[in-house]
């Protein structure tokens, strides 16, 4: 997600207006989880206004809409889907993948049905996100669905909640959060050469630190073997979410335009520079 007004003031500029959000979001981050789509299809206009605020390099990662995924559970005509695909073609050089991210009730006796839309749909760049626990038993329901998706070509989602369940529910932000996500094992599983990473972390960014660490050495694998991964960063209120992607980058210990200042800090430096003596 890109629009934040509590980004006020330091990731975005103070004045800005959520019209230049998503722009100003790009000249520092390269890629955005886009959760929009999940509840709302964007109008052909909206889209090419996106197309128009970012740069080339940008990716977005949007995930499949719940008429599909959540309401139906897949039950629905394969060309019902790729005209919803179809409809972000003023972004097609610009999306990272189209996430399927499917509900806990959809369990691995309904993977075949998954694996039969995801067969149709091979010019997009796709992933998937599982929440039923057979999906993580290390056995051979999961051993299937990874091996099934490295065949086509799809990447798997990796969850990890671990940091917001650590978190204590003193905050209505911390409650909601721990009701709506899952909490399931964690397995470091790349399908493809752009694996995804979701962390929902604990809401003091120090505390992140011990909690992601394992990730700064896997993150690390994945580059030295040419992977480019995908990692979105969130808090439960999302307030803090910009500098808890900051702080992992610093910790990774990779140039990236995050380590520079950001619009609203540049106020706030210049701001200081005014009243110094």
């Amino acid at each position: 997600m890109w629009s934040q007004s509590v980004w006020k003031g330091t990731l975005f500029s103070s004045h800005t207006s959520s019209q230049t959000f998503l722009s100003q979001y790009a000249s520092v981050f390269n890629s955005v989880e886009g959760n929009t789509t999940f509840y709302a299809t964007p109008k052909p206009e909206t889209i090419e206004m996106w197309a128009s605020q970012i740069p080339e390099s940008f990716q977005f990662t949007f995930k499949i809409h719940q008429s599909f995924t959540h309401e139906c559970l897949l039950h629905c005509d394969t060309d019902q889907i790729l005209e919803w695909l179809e409809l972000f073609s003023a972004l097609k050089n610009n999306i990272g993948s189209f996430i399927f991210q499917l509900p806990k009730r959809f369990s691995p006796a309904d993977a075949e049905r998954l694996f039969l839309h995801l067969e149709q749909f091979s010019n997009f760049k796709l992933s998937v996100e599982v929440r039923h626990p057979d999906f993580f038993d290390k056995g051979q329901h999961e051993i299937a669905f990874n091996r099934t998706l490295r065949d086509l070509g799809v990447e798997r989602v990796i969850m990890d909640t671990r940091g917001v369940f650590a978190a204590k529910p003193e905050s209505e932000a911390i409650i909601d959060a721990q009701q709506k996500k899952p909490r399931l094992p964690v397995h470091a599983v790349a399908t493809t050469n752009s694996p995804i990473v979701r962390f929902v972390g604990h809401p003091d960014l120090t505390t992140n630190r011990d909690i992601y660490a394992p990730w700064l050495k896997k993150v690390s694998q994945w580059l030295s073997e040419g992977k480019t991964p995908y990692l979105f960063f969130h808090t439960p209120d999302n307030q803090f979410a910009p500098q808890l992607c900051r702080q992992f980058l610093q910790d990774l210990k990779v140039d990236h335009p995050i380590l520079a200042l950001w619009e609203g800090e540049k106020e706030h430096q210049m701001q200081g520079d005014l009243f110094s003596f």
